[in-house]
C-alpha cells in the first residue's frame, strides 16, 4: 500500500472534513428534494439551505442571511461581484481599480468590463511584502471610479491587506469595495463589518468544505445586476437549481469554524514557523516572501536560490506542494504575484509555496523539512550540464 504524501498544499484546496461529509450525505440520497418544490421533500431541502446560509452569515459576520448568495465557487462570486456591481451603477462612472497581485479570476472579471463594456481599469502596485498602500489607492481614485477590488489575503504569498483603511477611503466617496476572501475565511480572519467591505467572495473548498460551491457576501443596499438569469433563486441574483448537498457542506464547514470545533490558527501558525525556521537554517540563501507578520497563518512562500522549483517538486514525490497558485499550473510564465513584489523571473521560478492546515502534524513538518533540505541541497550542489 502506497504511503500518502505529506500534504502541504492547503491553499490550493483543503481535504473535506469527515463531519462535513456526514452532513452532506443524506442530501445525495434520502433528502433529494428540490428546494423550490412546495411539498415536504422540497421544504426539507429549503430548510437545509436556510441553515447553511445562516452558518455562512455567522462565519463572515454579516448582519442578515439575505446578504449571502450561494455560487459555484469564488470565481463565479468574483464575477458576480465585479461585473454585477459595476454594471448596476454604470451611470455613476466607468472606472474601476484593483491591484497587481489579484487572483486571475478578479483580473479577468475586471478586464471583461474593459473589453466588453468600455470601462477603464487601474492596477495599483504593491510593496516588497505584497501590501498595497491605502494612499496609493486614494491617489488613483477619480469622480468616475465606481468599484475597488482588493483581495484580503494573497493566495501565493499569504499577505493580508489593510482593507479597513481602504474602506475609510472608498466609503465616503460612495465607491463599492469588493474583496476576494477565498483564502482568509477559513482562518477565521474575515469579519465584513470590521473590514468595511461591501462585497466578499468565498469558496467552500478552501475551508474544508466541498468543491463546486462558494458564496458572495453583499452588504445590504449594495446594488448588483444578476449575471445568471432565469429563475428567482438566490434572491434573484443567481438562477438555477441550488446544489443542496454542496451548500449544506459549505454551511457545516463554516459552522465548525465559528464554534471552535477545529484547531485554532495559532496551532497552524506554530507549525508554519517551525517549518520556516528549519528551512531557513538548513538551506543557505533562502528568502521568505510576503509580510513577516501580516499573512495567513499557514502560508510559507520560499525562494530557494539556484534551483528550479518545478525540478525540486519533481524530486519530492513524498510531498504535495506547489510553486504558486494552482490556477497557474502548466503556465510557463513566472507568477505575476512574485514579479509584482520585485522578484526576478529566475527568483520567481525558484519559489516554492508550502501551506499548512488542520491535518498537518509535527511529524509531517519535521519529515518535510528533512526531505526538502536534502533534495534542495543536492540540486544546488549538482554540477552544471556541459554546453
Amino acid at each position: 500500500m502506497n504511503t500518502p504524501p505529506i500534504y502541504l498544499d492547503h491553499q490550493a484546496t483543503t481535504p473535506l472534513d469527515e463531519r462535513v461529509l456526514g452532513t452532506m450525505l443524506p442530501f445525495f440520497t434520502s433528502e433529494y428534494g428540490n428546494p423550490s418544490s412546495p411539498h415536504a421533500c422540497g421544504r426539507t431541502a429549503a430548510r437545509a439551505i436556510r441553515t447553511a446560509r445562516r452558518e455562512v452569515t455567522d462565519l463572515v459576520g454579516a448582519k442578515s442571511e439575505l446578504e449571502i448568495v450561494f455560487t459555484s465557487g469564488a470565481t463565479e462570486a468574483n464575477h458576480l461581484a465585479i461585473l454585477g456591481a459595476a454594471l448596476a451603477i454604470r451611470l455613476h462612472g466607468g472606472h474601476i481599480v484593483t491591484t497587481a497581485i489579484e487572483h486571475k479570476a478578479v483580473l479577468a472579471a475586471c478586464q471583461r468590463l474593459v473589453d466588453h463594456h468600455g470601462y477603464t481599469l487601474t492596477r495599483v502596485g504593491v510593496d516588497g511584502y505584497g501590501r498595497v498602500h491605502p494612499a496609493d489607492i486614494a491617489a488613483v481614485l477619480t469622480p468616475n471610479t465606481v468599484l475597488v477590488s482588493v483581495m484580503h489575503a494573497n493566495n501565493e504569498i499569504g499577505t493580508l491587506q489593510r482593507l479597513a483603511s481602504i474602506a475609510e477611503i472608498t466609503a465616503p466617496r460612495g465607491i463599492v469595495l469588493h474583496t476576494d476572501a477565498a483564502q482568509s475565511a477559513g482562518s477565521g480572519l474575515l469579519d465584513v463589518a470590521e473590514l468595511g467591505v461591501d462585497l466578499a467572495s468565498l469558496s467552500a473548498h478552501k475551508l474544508y468544505g466541498p468543491k463546486g460551491v462558494g458564496a458572495l457576501y453583499i452588504r445590504g443596499g449594495t446594488r448588483i445586476t444578476a449575471q445568471q438569469t432565469g429563475g428567482g433563486q438566490e434572491h434573484g441574483l443567481r438562477a438555477g437549481t441550488p446544489n443542496v448537498p454542496a451548500i449544506v457542506g459549505f454551511g457545516a464547514a463554516a459552522h465548525l469554524i465559528t464554534t471552535d470545533a477545529v484547531p485554532p490558527p495559532t496551532r497552524i501558525r506554530a507549525l508554519r514557523d517551525r517549518l520556516q525556521d528549519r528551512l531557513l537554517t538548513t538551506i543557505p540563501g533562502t528568502i521568505i516572501n510576503g509580510h513577516p507578520q501580516m499573512r495567513l497563518p499557514g502560508n510559507l512562500s520560499l525562494t530557494l536560490p539556484g534551483i528550479e522549483a518545478t525540478d525540486l517538486l519533481d524530486r519530492l514525490p513524498g510531498i504535495a506542494a506547489s510553486t504558486g497558485s494552482a490556477c497557474n499550473t502548466g503556465n510557463g510564465d513566472p507568477s505575476h504575484v512574485l514579479t509584482a513584489i520585485g522578484l526576478t523571473r529566475d527568483q520567481a521560478r525558484a519559489t516554492l509555496r508550502l501551506s499548512i492546515g488542520r491535518t498537518t502534524t509535527h511529524t509531517d513538518i519535521d519529515q518535510a523539512a528533512d526531505i526538502i533540505t536534502r533534495t534542495a541541497n543536492t540540486l544546488t550542489q549538482a554540477p552544471a550540464n556541459p554546453t
